[in-house]
């Protein structure tokens, strides 16, 4: 998967405890226009169809600390096209969809947009953290 991203708002949102990351429902969004660090909610982001796609949400499998580094780790994503066609896209958002306004997280940018066709799947492999904070 390429490289995180952090949204700027991000640090603020969790000063202010809009994410509880233990438990609130974090999603995959998908958008074919590049994000801004300074987007903050999920309205920011023009994101595609989704008509003919897989859930979108990710599964926590571990929100800890360990000396005073936190990492939050999420089991990989399998999307898969289902119906017809799905995308072109090229961005991959992160946001948490039990936050008031889904405020957004972090995203990843393939390098390229792809369309997957009728039942094509795509791993989300986020590696061993989502991300951490120290």
């Amino acid at each position: 998967m390429a490289a995180y991203n952090k949204f700027h708002s991000f640090v603020e949102a969790m000063a202010e405890k809009k994410h509880k990351l233990d438990t609130d429902q974090l999603r995959v969004a998908l958008t074919n226009t590049a994000p801004g660090a300074g987007n903050q909610v999920l309205a920011d982001i023009a994101e595609i169809v989704y008509t003919n796609l897989s859930s979108r949400a990710l599964t926590t499998l571990s929100s800890a600390h360990t000396n005073g580094v936190y990492a939050l780790e999420v089991q990989d994503l399998v999307l898969t096209a289902v119906g017809g066609n799905v995308g072109p896209f090229r961005y991959i958002v992160i946001y948490n969809d039990t936050a008031p306004a889904d405020e957004l997280i972090c995203w990843y940018d393939r390098g390229e947009s792809i369309t997957m066709g009728q039942n094509e799947t795509l791993t989300l492999d986020f590696g061993p953290n989502l991300f951490t904070l120290a």
